[in-house]
């Protein structure tokens, strides 16, 4: 999960855009199945703008649907990934993607 995290935050920084679906047209499952992990049950929270952990968390937290995908108990593992990209709109990508396994 965490190279599916990495390769979503590196594309939206690389390609400079902020959305679930990638430049590819792929969606979290896709990328996760991509990588290899067979999973029960899939969720993704995006950020993009700030590389500073407190303030992602404190972002998600305050969005109640990011705020459920990270309290959900049905998810019981976490893939992080973080792009930095100086020419794009927000610099700071951060992705995470929260499974259960099959």
């Amino acid at each position: 999960m965490t190279a599916a995290a990495r390769v979503h935050s590196e594309d939206m920084a690389c390609n400079d855009f902020v959305d679930h679906r990638g430049s590819d047209g792929l969606w979290p499952w896709d990328r996760a199945r991509d990588q290899g992990y067979t999973y029960s049950a899939i969720a993704e929270n995006i950020f993009a703008g700030s590389s500073s952990a407190q303030s992602i968390f404190n972002g998600w937290m305050n969005s109640p649907g990011h705020r459920d995908n990270m309290l959900n108990p049905t998810y019981t593992e976490i893939g992080v990934g973080y792009q930095y990209w100086t020419d794009s709109t927000y610099k700071a990508y951060t992705t995470a993607v929260f499974a259960k396994p099959r």
